[in-house]
């Protein structure tokens, strides 16, 4: 395991560990997560842990043709419940996502310091939110780092307040996405609700080269 200091620099993805930590300490200012992000590399840990760094393998990712869309919630985009939005309220969506409750999760790791430095990106045109809607109140969402170089978005975390709420932000999420010609969705870790959506693992040899590649 590396040990970060002052100076912005990541060791190579493949001195990771086999739980894909790669690197502790440093700090979560936007060149450094923008450097991590561009590296295959991710911040994941809890308010009473130091900072660390994650680059898994396998890493999971979402191809837009793989994208499963259920006969119910087909028809439940049809009605038109909800309306979405991109970038309207960033600041409320990873707000809303640091406080959901989230099954065998005590905790969150989605820290304050977390969500002022993911503001700051926003803030900068790197980090993009979308918004579900009920009328006027906000129900659902969701918020990543948008990779527009490398054609990537890498989702970091979302929220629901209402039934399938969540769903329709990431539907339309890979829509919108896919629209702009991107490669894919990195969604870093399995999750069995993210497979359900059509989510794979790729090796992070293939990740890495999808990042590199123009």
């Amino acid at each position: 395991m590396y040990l970060l200091d002052e100076l912005i620099y990541f060791p190579p993805v493949i001195q990771a560990d086999d739980h894909g930590l790669l690197a502790i300490g440093g700090d979560l200012s936007s060149e450094r997560l923008l450097l991590a992000y561009k590296s295959g590399i991710f911040p994941w840990f809890e308010a009473d842990q130091p900072i660390l760094w994650y680059s898994p393998n396998p890493r999971m990712v979402l191809l837009f043709p793989n994208l499963k869309i259920s006969k119910s919630m087909r028809q439940l985009l049809k009605k038109k419940p909800f309306t979405v939005t991109i970038n309207q309220n960033f600041e409320a969506v990873i707000t809303r996502c640091a406080n959901q409750t989230r099954k065998n999760q005590t905790g969150t790791w989605i820290t304050k310091t977390m969500i002022n430095a993911y503001t700051k990106l926003h803030q900068l045109g790197i980090a993009l939110s979308v918004e579900v809607w009920q009328e006027t109140k906000l129900v659902g969402g969701l918020y990543g780092v948008n990779l527009k170089d490398q054609k990537i978005f890498c989702g970091e975390s979302m929220f629901t307040e209402v039934s399938n709420a969540s769903k329709v932000a990431f539907i339309y999420m890979c829509q919108y996405f896919q629209q702009k010609q991107y490669k894919f969705i990195d969604c870093q870790m399995h999750n069995d609700h993210l497979e359900s959506l059509g989510a794979i693992e790729i090796s992070r040899t293939d990740f890495m080269k999808a990042l590199q590649s123009k």
